[in-house]
């Protein structure tokens, strides 16, 4: 199953003997696990039927006991074990209560950050006789329209400068998203569309010194702009560390010579081949006309080398600000 199938069972009130919700992505572990939480059973019921174990302070036939109780005054004895991959050395010992689970309870296994083998019998167990859900990171070019779906869910719309901008400052931590979201939530009435102003006035980044300009100023061999904000990040170091800049700069050269070997070169196609928004495709054809392939390659040999650089590789004592500025006056001269 996949969460929003799980949700949607859950609000219907269809509920299951076991969930195992595993993964490297935690938001809708947590999403799943909450809402089981805080809604099966109310709150005079939770006293005596609901039971919330942690992996690091249980063991495997602790959580088999509790799951084994009945429920008093109450449809459902729920019992949840956070933290679920502590357990891992001991979580086949479930197998055998898989075979007969309590159908009065609702065991929740949030079992974050790793997968048990499939191979074996307790991983194809668990797929077929509970609700199992793995969650997967998303990669960074699926964050904006993960951004976008969310809003607009919510009856906001965002533009694709201010859904990069987000990607950018948060990352790919999908709880982290949220939490900036929520703020704008909060904060911006209902219909409206998110633009960088929006996001600068209600989550604090700026719509001018980012490096999503910073690519783009660079694109258009914007010479002074691309200083200008290279200047801002190196009063600022802790706020946009030369790493993430440079891992930037990396993706969007890469894309400049996508854009190179793509013979179709229409918004549609290049979009696909490119994986961004076809809002984006223009700003990677005009870098295209201005760096030609031989030049790309040797930017992305800059990259590289600027990267050991900012890790102490043959540099002793130049600041990441300083590397940056020699960084940038290579790539634009």
């Amino acid at each position: 199953m996949d969460h929003n199938t799980i949700l949607r069972d859950l609000k219907n009130k269809v509920y299951h003997p076991v969930y195992f919700l595993t993964g490297e992505e935690p938001y809708y572990i947590d999403a799943i696990s909450d809402y089981i939480e805080d809604h099966v059973l109310d709150e005079a019921e939770r006293d005596f039927n609901q039971t919330v174990l942690y992996g690091k302070e249980t063991d495997v036939t602790t959580v088999i006991s509790e799951a084994k109780r009945y429920p008093m005054m109450a449809n459902h004895n729920v019992v949840i074990v956070k933290e679920a991959q502590h357990l891992s050395k001991d979580i086949e010992k479930l197998e055998a209560y898989l075979d007969n689970p309590t159908t009065s309870t609702i065991l929740v296994l949030a079992y974050k950050y790793k997968k048990v083998d499939g191979r074996k019998s307790f991983g194809k167990k668990l797929k077929k006789q509970a609700v199992y859900l793995e969650t997967k990171k998303l990669y960074d070019n699926q964050v904006p329209d993960w951004i976008n779906k969310f809003l607009k869910d919510r009856n906001y719309t965002i533009t694709p400068q201010a859904s990069l901008m987000i990607t950018e400052f948060v990352g790919t931590e999908l709880s982290k998203i949220v939490n900036e979201l929520n703020k704008l939530i909060i904060n911006v009435p209902s219909g409206s569309t998110i633009d960088p102003k929006v996001v600068e006035e209600n989550i604090g980044i700026s719509k001018d010194f980012n490096n999503f300009e910073l690519n783009k100023a660079i694109g258009t061999k914007d010479i002074l702009k691309a200083n200008q904000v290279i200047l801002h990040f190196a009063k600022n170091e802790k706020e946009h560390p030369i790493v993430v800049t440079i891992s930037m700069l990396y993706t969007f050269f890469t894309n400049v010579l996508k854009v190179h070997y793509t013979k179709d070169q229409s918004q549609n196609s290049l979009a696909a081949a490119l994986g961004v928004h076809p809002f984006f495709v223009q700003d990677y054809k005009i870098a295209a006309r201005n760096y030609p392939i031989k030049k790309a390659v040797k930017i992305i040999e800059y990259l590289r080398d600027y990267d050991l650089k900012s890790k102490g590789v043959n540099n002793a004592s130049t600041t990441q600000g300083e590397l940056l500025k020699e960084l940038v006056f290579k790539i634009l001269h």
